[in-house]
C-alpha cells in the first residue's frame, strides 16, 4: 500500500496529536539550536521499537523537514557549498536554524527522516519491519508514534532535504547514505500527557 504522504512529503491529517507533536518538535529543535549548539537530545532522538518488541533497537537522530511548499533545501545546499571549513559550516547552519526556521509548525511535514550508513543492517531491519514505534521522551512530554517505514529514493524531496540538512553538521556524510522516512499513523499513536 502506498501513501500520498510518501509522494508529496506531507500528510493531510488534521489530527490533534499531529498538530501538538509538530508544535512540540519545533520548540525542542529550536532549543537544541539555540542552547545546545545544534546537538540533538532525547527530544530529537527517539527510541525505535519494532512491532511486538518491548526492547528498543536503539535511538536514531531524526530530521524534521519543511513541507514542499516551504522547502529551504536550496538554501541549505548553498550554505554547505560556501565553505569547506566544518566549524564555519556548522556555525552558519546553527545561526540559520535557530532564527525563524522553526517558528511555524504548520510549514513542516509530519514525516520524519533519518540517515544511515550505506548498507546499514539497522536500516535494513527497520525497512523490513511492517511498522515501528518511535518514542520521543523529553521535557515532561512523551510521544510514541506508530510509523510506516519508507526507504527514500534520491529524487524524493525529503531525501534531498535530509541530506542537505545533515551535510551541514557532518561534512563526511557519504553521498550514498540510506535515508529512511517514518510516516506516523496518528490514530494508532499515543502521548503522555494525553492529547485529545
Amino acid at each position: 500500500m502506498t501513501s500520498l504522504a510518501a509522494t508529496f512529503g506531507t500528510s493531510f491529517a488534521d489530527h490533534p496529536m499531529r498538530k501538538a507533536f509538530l508544535r512540540w518538535q519545533c520548540r525542542v529543535r529550536q532549543i537544541a539550536m539555540r542552547d545546545n549548539d545544534g546537538r540533538p537530545d532525547d527530544a530529537i532522538m527517539p527510541a525505535v521499537f519494532r512491532d511486538g518488541e518491548d526492547a528498543p533497537m536503539g535511538h536514531i537522530i531524526t530530521v524534521m523537514s519543511k513541507a514542499p511548499g516551504y522547502s529551504v533545501t536550496p538554501e541549505l545546499k548553498h550554505m554547505a557549498a560556501k565553505t569547506n571549513d566544518p566549524a564555519q559550516r556548522r556555525q552558519t547552519a546553527v545561526q540559520f536554524l535557530s532564527s525563524s526556521y522553526y517558528q511555524k509548525a504548520s510549514e513542516f511535514t509530519d514525516i520524519l527522516t533519518a540517515t544511515f550508513p550505506p548498507a546499514s543492517p539497522g536500516a535494513a531491519a527497520l525497512r523490513e519491519a511492517a511498522s515501528v514505534r518511535l518514542r520521543f521522551e523529553a521535557y515532561a512530554q512523551m510521544f510514541e508514534l506508530r510509523s510506516k517505514v519508507w526507504r527514500l529514493a534520491e529524487h524524493n524531496p525529503l531525501w534531498q532535504a535530509t541530506m542537505a540538512h545533515n551535510a551541514l553538521f557532518n561534512p563526511a556524510l557519504p553521498s550514498d547514505s540510506v535515508v529512511l522516512a517514518f510516516e506516523p499513523d496518528w490514530e494508532a499513536s499515543t502521548s503522555e500527557p494525553e492529547i485529545r
